[in-house]
């Protein structure tokens, strides 16, 4: 059983290549996580927002980054940090082409 991790918060900027730029160290970091099987990366820069979708093995991992990563984000600055675990239905995602 996987499960999904939402996180989304205020975000003022940069965006895009610049986004990118900026956190290349830090995905590179997080691609190391114990229990990850992949993160996406969120950005609207419309609404002013930013975040990720990650995916864990394991609902223990999924909480013991949530935590880890909530603190990262207040120590960055960001507030109205907001954030949800939820179980995958990997049958029907895989017949909605899930990659899992």
């Amino acid at each position: 059983m996987k499960f999904l991790l939402q996180v989304d918060f205020p975000h003022q900027g940069p965006f895009g290549v610049e986004l990118t730029k900026a956190m290349s160290d830090l995905a590179k970091d997080i691609a190391n996580e114990e229990g990850l099987v992949y993160k996406l990366w969120t950005e609207n820069e419309e609404t002013k927002e930013a975040g990720g979708i990650y995916v864990f093995d394991n609902k223990a991992d999924a909480s013991r980054y949530l935590e880890m990563h909530t603190k990262r984000l207040e120590s960055f600055g960001y507030t109205d940090i907001k954030a949800k675990i939820f179980t995958i239905n990997e049958e029907l995602s895989k017949l909605s082409k899930a990659s899992i």
